[in-house]
């Protein structure tokens, strides 16, 4: 094609999208029939289409037309990726132990690109039943709707946390709406009732939430966020980034008021064309407003498979003699360097990697009506490898972890996994 020439594209083709429907695709092509032909256009569909998930390949082919040189048509070959799962099983985790487990979702409902997700599961922490459904598409300029009612149960004592227990019911909406290409601001609303047990060798100020604002908590939270989505793939990600921010508040005028503010930056650069390095730091504070303190049922925690991998899960920040107590501030960063498992190629579905961890929970609390800060905590360091593998069953994560730094106290958990579903 000569790349001086303006050349109109006459037709778009879309092959392969045997259960999709082709409006869900189109609505994401940036490169329209009857607009001038652009390449940069065309990567950028290509690159949306990828980030849906609906497809494992997605490849441009762009052919003239007969005796028409200013026109080509483009034929969009796509391979479609199962989005829809039934799952019915027993999980195992090494924080959760044993896990029954259900799920039925589908990411891609009827080929609508709607997605509907019922979610099971009960273990020995925590126990969530959930449904979810999210249109992508509410409107043409692409705002979505998300729909969630929920009912979740944790008992965090098996862990050594503090001893209580919180079983919450709620029901919320939620928006987005894209302003770029790749930015998207969230907002939304929801309410939940949470109740709250606790007992005798609760820690001190877990009572005394509970004899100040009672058992049961009602709440109006509030959320709103911003995302920046910059991957090549949301599957096998290797270049761009991930940015989140996110607020969390209770509506004013609430019994319980507090707030909790969250930013998550995910990096990929491609070292070569096996080699990928990650880099992941997620920043939590939060607190009350009004006179209060942040709920301890709502306190961030580390540790664990899914944090500072090598020591066990939610073992680290603020604690007493009845153990964990969560924090309102948290740090948590990661880097890793991904790369195929030896032997099978470019399957996107397994992933070995290098990483080092660190990160720490603190927390500002009253106690006895002084201030007390817990500001002689340290960060904690982790090496070690992982594997990841997107199974049959749910997904799989393997790490071993050596701590790099520890003191007294500090619950080491070297080799961790999750298998199976969990929510």
């Amino acid at each position: 094609m000569d790349p001086g020439r303006r050349v109109y594209v006459r037709r778009i083709n879309i092959v392969g999208n045997t259960r999709t429907r082709d409006e869900v695709v189109r609505r994401e092509l940036r490169q329209l029939e009857g607009a001038f032909y652009d390449n940069q256009k065309l990567q950028r569909s290509k690159r949306r289409l990828d980030l849906t998930q609906f497809f494992t390949e997605v490849a441009i082919e762009t052919e003239p037309v007969a005796d028409t040189p200013d026109q080509v048509d483009i034929t969009l070959r796509v391979r479609e990726r199962p989005t829809g799962s039934l799952v019915f099983g027993v999980g195992f985790s090494s924080s959760e132990k044993f896990l029954i487990s259900g799920s039925l979702s589908q990411q891609n409902l009827f080929g609508s690109g709607n997605a509907l997700g019922l979610q099971l599961s009960s273990g020995q922490i925590s126990r969530t039943y959930a449904l979810s459904f999210t249109n992508p598409y509410w409107t043409v300029d692409g705002v979505s709707r998300g729909i969630d009612v929920y009912n979740r149960r944790f008992d965090p004592r098996p862990l050594g946390l503090g001893s209580y227990r919180t079983e919450t019911r709620g029901i919320g909406l939620r928006f987005g709406y894209p302003v770029t290409e790749i930015d998207t601001i969230n907002f939304g609303v929801a309410y939940e009732q949470t109740r709250i047990d606790v007992f005798s060798d609760s820690p001190v100020r877990f009572i005394r939430y509970v004899e100040e604002f009672g058992r049961v908590s009602n709440l109006v939270i509030g959320t709103a966020g911003w995302a920046r989505d910059g991957r090549d793939s949301a599957l096998w990600p290797t270049s761009g980034s991930l940015q989140r921010i996110s607020i969390e508040s209770s509506f004013p005028g609430a019994p319980v008021k507090y707030y909790k503010a969250g930013l998550l930056n995910t990096f990929f650069y491609p070292l070569s064309r096996d080699y990928t390095f990650a880099f992941t730091t997620d920043f939590g504070v939060g607190g009350g407003y009004g006179g209060q303190e942040l709920p301890f049922f709502k306190a961030y925690y580390a540790g664990g498979p899914n944090s500072v991998r090598g020591y066990s899960q939610s073992s680290l920040g603020p604690r007493d003699v009845n153990g964990v107590l969560g924090g309102s501030r948290k740090a948590v960063a990661s880097a890793e360097v991904l790369f195929p498992f030896p032997g099978i190629g470019q399957d996107r579905t397994v992933r070995l990697g290098t990483f080092f961890d660190a990160g720490q929970v603190w927390s500002v609390g009253r106690e006895d009506g002084a201030l007390r800060t817990y500001d002689d905590l340290g960060l904690r360091y982790s090496a070690g490898l992982s594997f990841s593998w997107i199974s049959p069953v749910g997904p799989l994560k393997l790490s071993f972890a050596h701590p790099v730094r520890t003191k007294d106290g500090d619950r080491i958990q070297r080799f961790q996994f999750t298998l199976g579903t969990t929510f």
